[in-house]
């Protein structure tokens, strides 16, 4: 496949990323080392608490959606990282068992004004689990290589 630079992200286009089916075990294992809110590692807990069960954190959610990004068009990316993300937004919980498929959605592409060899890119990514129910957007900016003359 060839490279996807600055000048191949459309506004208005929308690029699948794949998806991801989540299990109980890394649900609990991410949220032991990082986010250790009962209803992210204790069943019991989590089947008490406003959730009915055990979610992923929404951290997590966010790493499989990057992950999703990177495997989707990592090879081909042209990509000089991120100066950031503006908006996390986690619109329903994440259970075991779920499959969640990615979109990415180019919203805004516009040159760098300081260095000619790069643009910038605001994206949002969409998950959605298995009943097409947005769970997750993440708004944000990267950076690509512009295309050599």
């Amino acid at each position: 496949m060839s490279k996807m630079y600055f000048e191949d992200y459309v506004v208005g286009s929308e690029h699948p990323l794949g998806s991801y089916t989540v299990t109980e075990e890394e649900i609990i294992s991410f949220a032991r080392q990082y986010d250790p809110q009962p209803f992210h590692v204790d069943k019991a807990a989590a089947e008490q608490s406003i959730y009915g069960g055990l979610i992923s954190s929404g951290w997590m959610t966010c790493g499989i959606i990057m992950r999703l990004l990177v495997q989707s068009m990592g090879d081909r990316s042209t990509s000089m990282g991120s100066p950031g993300v503006d908006e996390v937004r986690w619109i329903k919980p994440v259970y075991a068992g779920d499959t969640l498929t990615a979109v990415l959605r180019i919203l805004e592409a516009r040159p760098s004004s300081s260095k000619p060899d790069r643009g910038v890119v605001m994206t949002q990514w969409v998950a959605t689990n298995q009943k097409g129910e947005v769970v997750c957007t993440v708004k944000g900016m990267g950076m690509y290589k512009r295309r050599p003359a």
